[in-house]
């Protein structure tokens, strides 16, 4: 019987084990992107590029996360930041995407843009996910293409 017992408390402690390992490798997995989630980020910028070329302030806010929403206040602000600051997303000749990445923990989608100016920049859209599952932009940061770095 006391043979029993002990089986018994062992088998217990292995399925438990077994289910904190299957939890935590569940949870590694969360945080990358599924093949769904990398097509709405892809889709979220193209559609505010769009907004940009259309000059549709409103849609193109629409497509900021709630932290640049709140720094920015209205999409007059935020239209005035990016023509000053952002002309190769605001006026893009062409864009190609390239690699979903993480850095400093979020996805970041790389986006090589060739600017009003004939330039190639690449373009860091650092994005969120919102409580509902849909994604939004968190940050855009430009740097000259790697192959032109010194």
């Amino acid at each position: 019987m006391e043979k029993c017992a002990k089986l018994g408390a062992m088998v217990l402690r292995l399925i438990a084990l077994l289910g904190l390992m299957v939890a935590f490798a569940g949870t590694a997995r969360a945080g990358e992107p599924t093949a769904a989630d990398r097509a709405a980020i892809r889709e979220i910028i193209q559609q505010q590029i769009e907004a940009f070329r259309r000059d549709d302030g409103e849609a193109a806010f629409g497509f900021a996360s709630p932290t640049i929403r709140g720094m920015f206040g209205a999409s007059d602000v935020f239209m005035d930041m990016v023509r000053s600051g952002y002309r190769p997303v605001y006026r893009p000749r062409n864009f190609e995407f390239g690699a979903l990445v993480t850095l400093d923990g979020k996805p970041t989608q790389k986006v090589d843009i060739v600017g009003p100016d004939g330039r190639p920049v690449v373009a860091l859209y650092v994005m969120t996910q919102l409580p509902d599952g849909s994604w939004r932009i968190d940050g855009c940061y430009l740097q000259a293409p790697e192959e032109h770095q010194a």
